[in-house]
């Protein structure tokens, strides 16, 4: 079954208009809606849905998690039901205030799999599109961003995990192209951690999205050069923040967040980052945000003039940069984010068996839940099977815990060849 992609690309006001004879339609994201509202409108075919065509009243949690895992936005007849509260465009006020300011429900893991494969396979795709359109020297397809990012958000939204997931097992391929959607991904994540509202995570997904698109425009033998840069190759390398900047304005797009992230995602908090030598809260929230992205990213992806290290590795060396590289208390929540062992980890239990993390527990992070990939002695298990953690007892012989995490390939695995 076809489902359109999720429609806000951006914000809009959405104000009222008149749909027909006799009510009056509002779209609003499905985080907004609230018992009595009369849904009229999805953003997707009523066909399949077990709701009835001419529109339902909300009444009960059932409706409620329905749409939370299977819409993005809703239209509503305000006529026919309550209309919703007065609020205010997210790029009209400061970010901070905006921090904790939505609670963003997770959908099933296995329910929410299959829109993430989809969401990835789209955002990929175009991905590529607009990397080889700039690189063969036409301006940023900026419908193109929108279209990649939008998938992206309402996968993150419905369960978080399951596109850090699909990423994971992905084969790896050209760095360019990993790193813009796992950063796009990585930072709708970290947003709707924060409690940030949808809209403003489209823009966060955008921004992750193109990072790094002015490097499409350098010599790609300079970027991929396996040793260390004289300071002129050095300089023309930092000139990719401002190629990006510019492509963004040609564009004609000025989002505020988009151009924050792109701008500034080299700062640094104690001011030793480029091209402007920010210092602390001086470097925008979205800014500070993408910066944490993408260290992530590039330390956990394969590149000529770096080792990569494991997911948890990375963030051992982001939090031992706290209070320097990057903000402390923003470190402390994109850790709380990802997890102790972020998702994709290879693990070594507690019985000698490797598996590998597939989605976090939030109530308990030390006890995600994994996939077995090999029995106690280390060979692959003829069918790999998931165990959630949480669901194990707390304490005695039986129960089943994580010993310590791995280094990327221990054991000779690698989760993206064993088509889990």
């Amino acid at each position: 079954m076809h489902e359109t992609p999720c429609p806000f690309a951006m914000w809009r006001a959405f104000p009222p208009y008149r749909a027909g004879m006799g009510y009056e339609e509002r779209q609003i994201e499905v985080a907004e809606l609230e018992t009595g509202m009369y849904v009229c409108r999805l953003d997707r075919s009523w066909e399949g849905t077990p709701f009835p065509l001419q529109g339902f009243l909300l009444q009960d949690e059932d409706q409620f998690a329905w749409l939370r895992a299977h819409c993005c936005s809703v239209h509503i007849d305000i006529e026919r039901g309550r209309a919703p509260r007065e609020r205010r465009r997210p790029d009209t006020v400061a970010p901070e205030t905006l921090l904790g300011s939505v609670r963003h429900e997770n959908s099933p893991f296995d329910a929410a799999l299959p829109g993430a494969r989809r969401a990835h396979e789209t955002a990929s795709q175009l991905a590529a599109r607009i990397l080889d359109d700039v690189r063969a020297g036409h301006k940023l397809a900026w419908n193109d961003v929108e279209a990649a990012a939008a998938p992206i958000v309402e996968s993150v939204l419905r369960n978080a995990d399951t596109l850090l997931w699909v990423h994971a097992l992905q084969r790896r391929g050209a760095y360019a192209y990993g790193h813009a959607i796992h950063c796009s991904a990585l930072a709708a994540a970290f947003g709707r951690h924060l409690g940030l509202p949808a809209a403003l995570l489209v823009d966060l997904a955008a921004g992750g999205l193109l990072l790094d698109v002015g490097k499409a425009r350098i010599d790609e033998g300079l970027l991929l050069h396996p040793g260390p840069l004289d300071a002129a190759q050095t300089q023309e390398v930092r000139g990719h923040v401002a190629l990006g900047q510019r492509m963004l304005e040609d564009a004609g797009q000025h989002a505020p967040a988009v151009l924050d992230m792109l701008r500034t995602h080299h700062e640094r908090w104690d001011g030793s980052g480029y091209p402007l030598g920010l210092q602390g809260t001086a470097i925008p929230l979205f800014g500070r945000m993408a910066g944490l992205v993408d260290s992530f990213d590039a330390m956990t992806s394969v590149r000529p003039y770096a080792k990569t290290l494991a997911r948890h590795e990375a963030l051992q060396e982001i939090y031992r940069a706290r209070d320097s590289l990057y903000q402390g208390e923003l470190v402390e929540q994109f850790i709380g984010c990802l997890g102790v062992y972020p998702t994709g980890s290879l693990v070594e239990l507690s019985t000698g068996e490797v598996a590998v993390v597939m989605a976090q527990n939030t109530a308990r992070r030390l006890r995600p839940l994994v996939m077995l990939l090999t029995g106690p002695d280390k060979r692959l298990r003829g069918g790999f099977l998931p165990l959630d953690l949480m669901a194990q007892p707390d304490d005695g012989p039986d129960c089943i815990r994580i010993a310590h995490p791995l280094p990327v390939g221990a054991f000779g695995l690698d989760p993206a060849e064993l088509y889990l």
